[in-house]
C-alpha cells in the first residue's frame, strides 16, 4: 500500500508539474509540499496548517482531500505538538467549512482559502504578502536590491552595439557621397574651364608635350581664336588643328615642347639668340 508521501508524488509526476510550480499554485512553501511527499509532516506549525495543506495540495493534484487527512490523522501524528494555543474561533470556521464541502462530490470540492490558509494562531490574520506568513510561498532571489535578467542585459548591449555600427556606417556613407560629390564637382569645373579644339580627322595639327605640370597655357590662331587653354600635367599632349601662326602663353614655358609635325622632332619655348625661355612665343609652321 502507498504511503500519503508516495501518492502525492506519484500524482504529481503524472501531472508533468515541478515543486515549485505546484508551490506557486497552492500557494504552500516548496520545502513544505516536499517534506510531505518524503512523508515527513513535522513542519513546526499547528496542526490545523497540516491538515489544511495536505488537503490543498491533494486536491490540486485531483486526489480525494478527505482520503489523504484520514489517512494522516490515522497515523495518530494529530494534536498541536509545536504551535501556540489555537484561537477556536477562527479554526472552528474553518473546519465548519471543511466539513461542509465535505458533503459536494471531490471533483467540485474547492480548495481551502489562502485567507484562511494565511491565519496565525491569535485574534488578527497575517497579510498575505507578510513574511512571517508560512502558508504564502513566493520565489525569492537571493540576495538585496534588484535582481536584474542577464538576458536583458546581454539583449541592451546587443542593441547599443547594433545602433553604434548603425551610425558609423551612416557616417561612413554621408563621407564617401559628399567625397564623390566633391570629386565630380572639381571634375566638372576641370572640364567647364578648359577649352580644347581638336584636330578632324586628316586635318594638320600642332602638338605640345608637358615635361612637367603646367598651370595654365594658351594657344590661339592667327585670328585670336583659342584653340587650348588649360592646365596640364606631366607626360599630357595636346594637338590642335594646325594654321600659318599659333600663339602660345604660359607662365611655366620650361615645361611645354612644340611638335610641328607629327612624329616629328620637338622644339622647346626658347628664344633662338638668348636661349631664354619665352612666356609668349608665336609658331610659325609652314
Amino acid at each position: 500500500m502507498q504511503t500519503i508521501g508516495e501518492r502525492l508524488e506519484e500524482a504529481r509526476k503524472r501531472k508533468g508539474i515541478s515543486i515549485r510550480e505546484a508551490a506557486e499554485a497552492t500557494k504552500i512553501r516548496g520545502d513544505y509540499l516536499h517534506k510531505f511527499e518524503n512523508n515527513q509532516f513535522d513542519i513546526r506549525l499547528p496542526e490545523i496548517y497540516v491538515r489544511g495543506f495536505l488537503r490543498s495540495y491533494a486536491v490540486y493534484l485531483k486526489l480525494p482531500g478527505d482520503k489523504i487527512s484520514n489517512d494522516y490523522l490515522a497515523l495518530g501524528l494529530g494534536g498541536d505538538k509545536h504551535g501556540r494555543p489555537i484561537n477556536r474561533e477562527i479554526y472552528g470556521r474553518m473546519d465548519l467549512s471543511v466539513a461542509s464541502a465535505a458533503k459536494n462530490p471531490e471533483d467540485a470540492r474547492p480548495a481551502p482559502s489562502p485567507a484562511a490558509a494565511a491565519m496565525t494562531p491569535g485574534s488578527e490574520p497575517v497579510h498575505a504578502g507578510s513574511d512571517n506568513n508560512p502558508a504564502t510561498f513566493r520565489p525569492r532571489g537571493g540576495g538585496g536590491g534588484f535582481a536584474i535578467d542577464p538576458n536583458l542585459i546581454i539583449k541592451g548591449a546587443a542593441l547599443i552595439g547594433g545602433a553604434v555600427v548603425l551610425v558609423l556606417l551612416l557616417v561612413w556613407g554621408i563621407g564617401l557621397m559628399t567625397n564623390k560629390s566633391k570629386s565630380a564637382s572639381t571634375a566638372t569645373a576641370s572640364t567647364d574651364n578648359t577649352t580644347w579644339v581638336k584636330p578632324q580627322s586628316g586635318e594638320r595639327s600642332l602638338g605640345i608635350v608637358a615635361s612637367g605640370p603646367v598651370d595654365l597655357i594658351t594657344l590661339t590662331d592667327s585670328n585670336g581664336a583659342v584653340l587650348y587653354r588649360g592646365s596640364l600635367s606631366a607626360g599630357d599632349t595636346r594637338a590642335v588643328p594646325r594654321s600659318t601662326a599659333i600663339t602660345i602663353a604660359t607662365e611655366q614655358p620650361q615645361n611645354i615642347s612644340v611638335q610641328i609635325e607629327s612624329g616629328g622632332p620637338l622644339y622647346g619655348l626658347k628664344d633662338p639668340k638668348t636661349g631664354q625661355f619665352l612666356k609668349r612665343s608665336t609658331v610659325k609652321a609652314p
